[in-house]
């Protein structure tokens, strides 16, 4: 079965990354949007994401991986959005979103393009050269 990647956003002050590493394993809740829950309900168990903290760092921070499928979100009174379970896998030495912007690689990534899309996938060539680029 083919591993699909994708990008998860948080502002650092309701999930940090720091939490992320704390608890290992959480649940990715209180997402609003249709267009990010949709790709919540595409997410299959293994695949893995890059943590982003949005708002003041805007950076990659680490990797988690998807260990729950989706399932109701008990935060949404209306019972119409879910979420998944997200296990910590490692840190990454920080991306930024400049250093991604800088790039031409990355005009179609959706990161640059749907700016406030929380969760988004990443294309395989998109994860290897974001890999690339915290290594260097």
């Amino acid at each position: 079965m083919k591993k699909s990647y994708w990008l998860i956003k948080s502002e650092p002050g309701t999930w940090s990354w720091d939490q992320q590493k704390k608890d290992k394993t959480t649940h990715w809740d209180g997402v609003r949007n249709y267009q990010a829950s949709n790709n919540l309900k595409t997410m299959k168990k293994g695949d893995e994401c890059f943590f982003y903290h949005s708002v003041s760092e805007r950076s990659i921070k680490g990797i988690v991986k998807v260990t729950k499928e989706y399932y109701p979100d008990p935060t949404d009174p209306k019972a119409r959005f879910g979420m998944v379970d997200v296990t910590y896998v490692k840190s990454l030495p920080n991306v930024t979103l400049d250093q991604i912007k800088e790039d031409p690689f990355f005009d179609n990534f959706s990161l640059v393009k749907q700016s406030r899309l929380s969760v988004m996938p990443v294309t395989l060539k998109q994860w290897q050269k974001i890999i690339k680029m915290s290594s260097q």
